[in-house]
């Protein structure tokens, strides 16, 4: 039986954290990104393997949007929510998420 490859999780950073505050009327929203991918609190988490279109926000200096698709590779139940790893980015989302990790910088 083969060994899967350990890949090594990229840098997160704490994103929305103001949302917290009016998680009982959100469905989803983004936690954490990394260059590689993003965890999603979701009262309804998507099956792992599952591909999706995301587009969401990020506050920094100003609102910056990234925009993809990523695939489900995780879903968990406390906090409710699915890890997801991007498989395509917008080349602009690309490089924010590059910005960001080199940075260090928290998003407001």
């Amino acid at each position: 039986m083969a060994k899967e490859a350990m890949i090594p999780r990229a840098n997160r950073t704490t994103v929305n954290a103001e949302f917290e505050a009016v998680d009982a009327h959100l469905s989803e929203y983004v936690v954490n990104v990394s260059r590689t991918g993003a965890f999603i609190r979701s009262k309804d988490p998507l099956p792992v393997g599952t591909r999706v279109n995301l587009r969401f926000s990020i506050l920094l200096d100003e609102i910056e949007i990234v925009e993809g698709v990523a695939e489900v590779v995780r879903v968990q139940s406390s906090p409710s929510g699915m890890g997801v790893v991007f498989r395509r980015l917008s080349e602009a989302s690309a490089r924010l998420l590059d910005r960001l990790e080199q940075s260090g910088a928290a998003p407001r």
